[in-house]
């Protein structure tokens, strides 16, 4: 039995290829997933010819997406966000900024993103500017200026005020020696 096998394929699937596109896959694919939902067939000269016209219409649709999927990295480009989180006073965050988070923030700004599309290497986790890709489709990725700020703001470092000694505190700074360790 042979190990891969060519099959036509009737719709889009990702990683794999595009409506009409003659694949070669591994003979189980093509027999226990492919061929039983409908996504492809065999690849024989009459069922490329009957599928020709499915393709351009799969090529419309995918040119038309295509085109909404740039508009919508154009109204993404220049995007800015700010969010206020809890931090100590050396900008250290006490939790962190995830995917989840950007993805609420750009919801309050009429942009709806999934959270697998949110590029980060991992939470964001000081305050600061940072630089977040969101990832629209093939290779177009955005990059968006977020903006994690320090709850209360950042506050001003008190001035030091130098302690005033008093006579008591400098004889023995509030330590008081025993009588007999003295009189040794």
């Amino acid at each position: 039995m042979a190990k891969s096998v060519q099959v036509l394929l009737r719709e889009d699937i990702e990683n794999l290829g595009h409506c009409g596109d003659v694949v070669k896959v591994s003979a189980g694919y093509a027999r226990n997933y492919l061929m039983p939902n409908r996504l492809a067939q065999v690849a024989n000269d009459e069922n490329i010819k009957m599928i020709a016209r499915r393709r351009e219409r799969f090529a419309a649709l995918r040119a038309e997406r295509e085109k909404e999927q740039k508009a919508f990295a154009e109204r993404l480009e220049g995007v800015e966000l700010t969010t206020v989180e809890n931090a100590d006073l050396q900008g250290h965050l006490y939790g962190s900024v995830s995917a989840a988070t950007i993805v609420k923030l750009l919801a309050e700004q009429g942009h709806e993103v999934e959270e697998r599309n949110v590029r980060m290497s991992g939470p964001i986790k000081e305050v600061g500017e940072h630089e977040v890709e969101v990832h629209v489709y093939g290779d177009l990725n955005v990059a968006i200026q977020l903006t994690v700020e320090r709850e209360g703001g950042m506050p001003e470092p008190a001035p030091e005020e130098p302690e005033e000694d008093t006579e008591e505190q400098s004889k023995n700074d509030g330590y008081e020696m025993p009588e007999e360790s003295l009189n040794q």
